[in-house]
This record gives C-alpha cells, sequence and structure tokens, in this order.
C-alpha cells in the first residue's frame, strides 16, 4: 500500500507542475543490459557491483549502468507517446525565485541519446 501510495502522489504532484510520471516494465533489465553497445548479458547475480561488457568491453557499476538506461528507456517510452522531452541548461531552471549569484551561462549536459529497438 505505501508504495502505491507514493507513486500516486508522486504522479500528482508531477501532473501539477506539467510533468509525467513514466514507469518502466519491473522486469526491464538495466543492470544486465550495456548502455554502450545494447548487449544484454545472461546473468547478474547481485553481489557483481562492476562488470565489464563481453561485447564492446565498456566497464560498468552496475547502479550507474542501470541509472543510465532506465533513463534511456524512460525517453523512448515517452517519445513513442508522442511526448518530448528537453533538458539542456536554462530551458529546465524555474522562471520564478531568486537569481543565481554564480552568474554562469547554462551549458548543454547531456550526451546524445541514441535509442535502439530491438
Amino acid at each position: 500500500v505505501g508504495w502505491g501510495t507514493f507513486i500516486n502522489f508522486l504522479a500528482y504532484k508531477l501532473e501539477k507542475k506539467g510533468g509525467k510520471l513514466v514507469e518502466i516494465d519491473r522486469w526491464f533489465p538495466s543492470s544486465k543490459l550495456c548502455s554502450n553497445c545494447y548487449y544484454q548479458i545472461d546473468k547478474l547475480p547481485l553481489d557483481i557491483r562492476e562488470w565489464t561488457c563481453p561485447n564492446c568491453g565498456t566497464r560498468h557499476d552496475r547502479d550507474g549502468n542501470a541509472a543510465t538506461n532506465i533513463r534511456s528507456e524512460g525517453i523512448r517510452i515517452l517519445q513513442t507517446d508522442g511526448t518530448a522531452v528537453f533538458a539542456n541548461g536554462g530551458e529546465v531552471r524555474p522562471k520564478i525565485g531568486r537569481k543565481s549569484v554564480l552568474r554562469h551561462s547554462s551549458v548543454m549536459l547531456e550526451a546524445h541519446t541514441i535509442i535502439v529497438s530491438i
């Protein structure tokens, strides 16, 4: 009950601010999928925290790789749904509130996302 209440609350708050909650399939292989070449390994026990992709040789931190894959899957779902997602520097900053005292310009922090459907 607690998790469902949290999800409902989160969805409500996001919609109120113009956002959208995207749920990823519970069985999506986020940890076992190489975020570089999309190769999926068969088994990855929970005690293995880092692994190297046998296809491209990229070394992955289990949690960091999973986060990258979940983000990419969420963007893919939004694009399939017809909802555009852009998060480049200044466009994501709120228009209200106190101005930054750092006086720096916004920069593009995100790498290009490549979505492959298999």
